[in-house]
């Protein structure tokens, strides 16, 4: 499981021009991508990992100050370039694991007490944020 993690000052996802998942205060934009061998244990280790990651203002976590994270899946975070010119997607987990593991993800966050927002699973999603820092970091799990 590999996440891209953005402290932004508010994020928005928007499907068909309306505001699915939306943060307008500091915390946590995660493109989360799911690797096909990943498993549930590995989701319940990001989930705490991104609440207690340590990159907000004054070295603080979405846990210690109940920042908002804003979670948008992206396997493209799976595309191996290193042959040819376009990307190859075979490590990225099938769409129904993906989506499971992704909501495996947001489910242990909220049960942390964090407030989630999400995109849409599979859609074309577009993302508008504003990055604070900017402030960006990869986690793998």
């Amino acid at each position: 499981m590999k996440a891209v993690v953005t402290r932004v000052t508010e994020a928005t996802v928007t499907v068909d021009g309306e505001v699915v998942g939306a943060i307008a205060e500091p915390g946590l934009l995660v493109l989360l991508g799911v690797h096909k061998e990943d498993t549930t244990e590995q989701a319940a280790t990001m989930a705490r990992k991104l609440h207690e990651l340590r990159i907000l203002r004054d070295e603080e976590s979405c846990a210690s100050t109940g920042a908002p994270l804003l979670v948008v899946s992206q396997f493209t975070l799976y595309g191996d370039t290193r042959k040819g010119r376009r990307p190859s997607w075979t490590a990225a987990a099938r769409p129904p694991e993906a989506e499971r593991l992704v909501q495996k993800v947001v489910t242990r966050l909220r049960d942390r007490g964090a407030p989630v927002e999400t995109g849409r699973f599979g859609a074309m999603m577009s993302v508008h944020s504003v990055n604070d820092g900017p402030f960006t970091v990869l986690i793998e799990v």
